[in-house]
């Protein structure tokens, strides 16, 4: 979203370049974290069809399924955290207010975001 609203907050090239490395490199840990979650989820979904799993396997593949998308979400999360220092407070700002993530954040829902679940976790009515 950064790369998005570079004019809007003012990147300079620099922080252009060193975020779209941090978004390449996202990207990649992304897919594969991405296909560990998929496949995770597969191996469920067989041990059902299959027969039912005793209680052992069940919990084993739950939690493998569980690591894998905790993975997927590190993965987003921790790109977050590298884009920070490369910004001023005065870009972080206006990147809030443009996302919506400040202000009245119930006046707008940011594009990209499921209305219903924005409403709920902003605590709107």
């Amino acid at each position: 979203h950064l790369l998005e609203l570079a004019v809007e907050i003012g990147l300079s090239e620099r922080q252009r370049n060193d975020i779209e490395a941090i978004r390449v490199q996202m990207l990649a840990d992304a897919i594969a974290a991405g296909e560990r979650f998929v496949a995770a989820e597969q191996g469920l979904d067989a041990a059902f069809r299959q027969a039912a799993p005793d209680a052992q396997t069940l919990e084993r593949l739950v939690r493998e399924a569980g690591e894998a998308r905790a993975d997927l979400r590190l993965v987003h999360l921790n790109a977050h955290l590298l884009t920070l220092p490369l910004l001023t407070e005065a870009q972080v700002s206006q990147y809030s207010v443009l996302r919506g993530y400040s202000d009245d954040p119930c006046a707008a829902v940011p594009e990209g975001h499921d209305p219903e679940m924005w409403r709920s976790h902003n605590g709107c009515n």
